[in-house]
């Protein structure tokens, strides 16, 4: 059960002068290994129960740290054959603020699929490794479908729970191998947590010795779900890993507590 939710107002007055009202949402699960610890997300779609599964999910991505604290828009995806430009991809949607068809008309490598996610590439094109990492249940049944019989050999989230249930439990009944978010995606939320610590020590790293923390983490990570995978019974099983590992970190955290 949650600690706390706060529901809040806020207030903002576009381009034209009008001003709106959206409702806000802040859930705290669990602070048995530190400070609630989680992001932003600004989008028409959320809700508060989105909030609270993205705050339920958070608590055993921290939790797996060990800290104690291509591409596509909403008109489609683009594939390019020989990778995508990051600098071009970056001026039209984050300076110019245009659309991701702009991408496919300033690059003969790339082409523009209209009206489609990016996994629609997976039609045309055989693929060895699936990355989701746009929003929630982005990647559905369908997709996973769709990408086995592209010979996927792996899929790993790199955003908060991005694939569908049924998605996981075709991909794991295929074989392919699986990499949750809550593992695979922690190294946000521990770059932010070693921020913390600067900020805390009023000290500044370097990228290099930064980069070089965040290595070790995520490697611990790996060898904590496959390590818990094996110890329970189900190796290679980075799903029951991650969250077996995550489950007790956080209970025995709030064992060791007391009554909380």
């Amino acid at each position: 059960m949650m600690e706390r939710q706060i529901i809040f107002r806020i207030p903002w007055t576009d381009d034209t002068g009008r001003v709106h009202i959206n409702r806000g949402f802040r859930v705290q699960f669990n602070s048995a290994l530190g400070p609630y610890k989680g992001g932003l997300r600004f989008d028409p779609t959320v809700m508060l129960g989105t909030v609270k599964f993205l705050g339920f999910e958070q608590i055993f991505k921290n939790a797996l740290t060990g800290l104690v604290v291509g591409a596509s828009d909403s008109s489609g995806a683009v594939h390019d054959r020989e990778g995508i430009d990051l600098e071009l991809m970056r001026e039209i949607k984050q300076v110019q603020r245009g659309r991701i068809s702009e991408y496919a008309e300033q690059r003969g490598s790339a082409e523009f699929i209209e009206g489609r996610s990016v996994w629609a590439v997976a039609e045309k094109h055989d693929i060895d490794v699936a990355l989701p990492c746009a929003t929630q249940n982005e990647l559905d049944d369908d997709d996973a479908r769709i990408l086995l019989k592209a010979g996927v050999k792996a899929v790993v989230e790199g955003a908060n729970m991005p694939t569908t249930p049924a998605a996981i439990h075709r991909l794991r009944e295929a074989g392919a191998l699986f990499g949750p978010g809550k593992a695979a995606n922690a190294g946000g939320v521990a770059t932010s947590a070693l921020e913390m610590q600067q900020n805390s020590i009023r000290d500044s790293w370097s990228f290099e010795y930064t980069e070089a923390r965040l290595a070790e983490i995520m490697e611990n990570i790996h060898s904590r779900c496959a390590g818990t995978a094996e110890e329970y019974g189900v190796p290679g099983d980075y799903v029951a890993g991650a969250n077996i590992a995550g489950f007790t970190q956080v209970a025995d955290a709030m064992i060791a507590q007391g009554v909380i």
